[in-house]
């Protein structure tokens, strides 16, 4: 095991997310009353840096914000959270990233994301934080930037034999063979049924989605079932079913974000990955059970309660 913290350096996305909760999700064309709204920091790489360091990681953040009125909260939230965001850059006359996301009694939710500055994540900005990169035990990322970006920071990361782990969110169409060669991709069910265009309604099916799906690049595959837990396929053959933790959800806007920053601290602290995988899933349902994303995220000492 690593003797000190690990070093996460997180490349993605930072929004604001307006959330409005409601008795049931909008048809379309229904319009609906909500029972209430709040403003709620979020974006998928900034929620995994928030999981990540609240579970022990030493973490950096690399991504952009825009130059309005919640460039400023969003990044006073991830310094006071302990994230370093010394590569977080503005951007000029460009909105903050923003999401509008609605939640249903049930905790199902529906989400439309705004990029906004986030798309403005270049390729140069990946070579500024080269260092960033190359001095973590594991880069994580998703897909609310710029493929391009994308590819660039994980060209640095293998140089470096730094491990990577990929949350393929938004669900792709097509993902470029070079994402299917990171060391870990964690899609939940319907991102896992983009990638592959396969059936993924049966645990058999499942299997078979995630052997095609690292076979496909060689990669480790844990797709994240929610209720039903974790399929991890670590090689060919090498598949196992880590069981959920049972939980009452109340928003599962961010259980993904919450198992992929506690599997990377996990992982990179030694741990073998199904114990990483464990240790996730609890993270993920924790962060299930209580309204909005980060603010939901849980600690290390709540995760390990539940072990």
């Amino acid at each position: 095991m690593v003797s000190t913290q690990p070093q996460i350096t997180v490349l993605g996305s930072i929004n604001m997310d307006l959330v409005v909760r409601c008795m049931d999700l909008p048809r379309p064309g229904e319009t609906i009353l909500a029972e209430s709204s709040a403003e709620i920091c979020g974006g998928k790489g900034a929620n995994q840096a928030v999981a990540a360091s609240r579970v022990g990681g030493n973490v950096r953040m690399i991504g952009r914000v825009g130059d309005d009125a919640f460039a400023d909260v969003l990044l006073k939230n991830l310094m006071n959270e302990g994230v370093d965001c010394s590569s977080v850059r503005r951007t000029d006359d460009c909105a903050s990233g923003l999401a509008v996301v609605a939640v249903e009694s049930s905790g199902q939710n529906s989400i439309v994301v705004v990029p906004g500055a986030n798309g403005r994540l270049t390729v140069d900005d990946v070579a500024q934080s080269r260092s960033q990169i190359e001095s973590a035990d594991v880069l994580l990322v998703q897909l609310e930037v710029p493929v391009p970006t994308i590819l660039a920071a994980v060209e640095v990361a293998k140089q470096a034999n730094v491990r990577v782990i990929l949350d393929p969110a938004p669900a792709p169409s097509h993902l470029p063979e070079e994402l299917l060669t990171v060391d870990v991709i964690c899609p939940n069910e319907s991102e896992t049924a983009a990638l592959t265009g396969r059936p993924v309604e049966t645990l058999s099916e499942l299997q078979a989605a995630a052997e095609a799906l690292g076979e496909s690049g060689q990669c480790r595959v844990a797709i994240t079932l929610g209720e039903r837990g974790t399929m991890l396929v670590e090689s060919p053959g090498n598949l196992t079913h880590i069981p959920a933790v049972s939980i009452e959800a109340v928003d599962t806007t961010a259980a993904g974000d919450a198992f992929a920053g506690a599997l990377a601290v996990y992982w990179a602290e030694g741990h073998p990955l199904p114990d990483a995988v464990r240790f996730a899933n609890r993270a993920g349902a924790i962060a299930a059970s209580r309204p909005g994303a980060q603010p939901g995220m849980p600690y290390r000492d709540e995760i390990e309660a539940w072990m």
